[in-house]
């Protein structure tokens, strides 16, 4: 497979063309932003580490019957993925209220909500990706009924299989956005990425009953000037790797493989 035209660069990634039409060459960048892009920086490691994890999250997620766009890794930086027509909306779903739900609603972060809360956003850097309900969906022509309603179920179907997985490496999912799209033969898969970039990550190793204290595995450590995002995402993508130890490295459970599967 060759790398060939540029198609698009985001915040974070890197999309060109190959040979294949229904293929796409990823490239994950350092950059790092915030508050739709107001904050940005470079920080040296930071696309390995998402390419990484979003590559072993996909194939996590495939042996739980979850198809996404992914197709392999090619380097530390690097993937295929399947060209998609993507929806334009972020999905976004809730379990525990942190970050911008917390403060619309003037509840206390770190609320564990009696249901996951499913949102959606219009993806429009000129608007600020605005909140937007299921009739705007529809009016706007975004989706259509049938899609929405799909794209509602594998969103809930995600979330469980995500909940499932980060509470094996006592990490707590406190909310995810994700984005999704269709295929050339319009089959509606997951797409875009699962990193702790798009996912609010609160470890509980060790923590005890008696202490409140947060401490974050995500970019809210660079959102909030918290800190270097750097070992937190190397832990994430530690402990999932322990998650791939039976199948890794023939078999050996190597905590530095970098299998390409």
């Amino acid at each position: 497979m060759e790398k060939l035209d540029l198609l698009y660069q985001g915040k974070a990634k890197k999309l060109y063309a190959t040979e294949d039409p229904d293929i796409l060459w990823v490239e994950y960048m350092n950059q790092a932003t915030a508050g739709n892009g107001a904050k940005k920086e470079q920080i040296e490691g930071k696309g390995h580490l998402n390419n990484e994890i979003t590559s072993l999250m996909f194939r996590l997620l495939a042996k739980r019957g979850i198809s996404s766009h992914f197709v392999k890794q090619l380097s530390e930086t690097e993937q295929l993925v399947r060209k998609m027509t993507m929806f334009p909306l972020e999905i976004v779903m809730r379990n525990v209220a942190a970050g911008s739900f917390a403060k619309r609603y003037g509840i206390e972060e770190g609320t564990v909500l009696s249901q996951p809360v499913l949102e959606f956003f219009y993806k429009s850097d000129p608007l600020n990706d605005p909140f937007i309900n299921d009739d705007d969906i529809l009016a706007l022509n975004l989706a259509t009924r049938e899609e929405l309603e799909n794209i509602s179920a594998k969103a809930r179907e995600i979330n469980q299989a995500l909940l499932a997985i980060f509470s094996s490496i006592d990490v707590k999912l406190v909310d995810f956005k994700i984005e999704m799209g269709t295929t050339s033969d319009g089959m509606i898969r997951l797409a875009d990425e699962i990193t702790p970039d798009t996912c609010r990550l609160w470890d509980e190793q060790g923590q005890s009953e008696n202490s409140s204290a947060i401490e974050h595995l995500d970019k809210d450590l660079f959102r909030r000037d918290l800190g270097s995002i750097i070992p937190a995402y190397e832990e994430i993508l530690t402990r999932l790797r322990t998650l791939e130890g039976d199948s890794c490295c023939g078999g050996k459970g190597n905590g530095n493989c970098h299998c390409k599967h």
